[in-house]
């Protein structure tokens, strides 16, 4: 399978470019080979099944871990450099949390450490919509409140990009929609850039502008999100009133079809519509829907995946 990919980006462009990146443990390797390219001003879904290497990737672009191989830049500065990590925010795994502090007194010890205004708390509890809860004891907290807390202080200090591994990991349904809700306000309302690791393809399709794919180490497709669902068109798609009599039409006119549900799947492509729109109302059949047939975003992604 052809792997669709960005074309190349301006580097200045990007918060994230990777080349060639690798990492191994002993003789496993884990990251191979990845050449990532995140535009500013995104969300980016960082996406694959457990096990694929999100976490390590993450852990090569904060510095955490030593690239086996290859090269990164992050805001345009090499992994680890603090210059970069001043920028960046990020909630990797479950955030660390004092469970016998308030929210409010979790972030003000963020806010000493790095010497950051008062304002600056305020500021990021309205964000994340903690402000009535800021005075109650962590260990009274939801697990959704402790990921939007941990957003919270990733959010400190206003950076540039903020790196997010699994934020709705464990999450109930009320606590899923309100990450996602969170998530997608981000950009607008702070201009940082989102790179977002999930393996819920369902989440994430529906914040991200972009997605990169990889599994067991490797990148399987990385662009626009819509495009992972898309493909060359050569089949449509006929709903009418008598699907065997659309069929002995079309066939006549010599096009390739047959009955899926109870509709028409046509091989042709989309430029040949009209002309089989014409031929099923001459031939007598009650016409109510000739369409492409895209391929289903999950099915694309597990193909991805299952793809040598």
């Amino acid at each position: 399978m052809s792997l669709p990919t960005r074309p190349e980006t301006d580097p200045e462009a990007c918060v994230i470019s990777t080349h060639g990146l690798t990492h191994s443990y002993g003789r496993r390797v884990v990251v191979e080979n990845l050449h990532l390219q995140v535009r500013s001003g995104t969300i980016t879904g960082f996406l694959g099944p457990n096990g694929a290497g999100k976490t390590t990737t993450i852990s090569l672009l904060l510095g955490l871990l030593k690239a086996s191989a290859g090269s990164t830049e992050v805001l345009g500065l090499p992994p680890g450099d603090p210059k970069a990590l001043a920028q960046i925010g990020a909630l990797v795994e479950s955030p660390a949390l004092y469970d016998h502090l308030t929210g409010l007194e979790n972030l003000e010890i963020t806010r000493l450490m790095r010497d950051l205004p008062w304002a600056e708390v305020d500021r990021v509890l309205g964000l994340v919509h903690l402000a009535q809860d800021a005075r109650r004891p962590v260990r009274e907290y939801s697990l959704g409140m402790r990921q939007r807390l941990g957003v919270a202080l990733a959010l400190m200090g206003q950076p540039r990009l903020l790196i997010l591994d699994e934020p709705t990991n464990g999450l109930d349904p009320s606590g899923i929609l309100d990450m996602r809700e969170l998530i997608r306000r981000l950009p607008l309302e702070t201009g940082a850039s989102v790179f977002l690791s999930s393996h819920m393809l369902a989440e994430v399709e529906q914040v991200a502008q972009d997605l990169v794919v990889i599994h067991r180490g490797r990148l399987r497709y990385q662009g626009p999100t819509e495009q992972l669902g898309a493909r060359e068109q050569t089949e449509l798609l006929v709903r009418v009133g008598d699907p065997a009599q659309a069929q002995k039409v079309l066939a006549r006119e010599g096009f390739a079809c047959q009955e899926r549900d109870g509709k028409v799947v046509i091989q042709a492509a989309l430029d040949e519509a009209p002309r089989i729109a014409a031929c099923l109302v001459a031939g007598g059949c009650d016409l109510y829907e000739l369409s492409p047939l895209k391929a289903n975003l999950e099915a694309r992604f597990l193909a991805l995946l299952e793809a040598p």
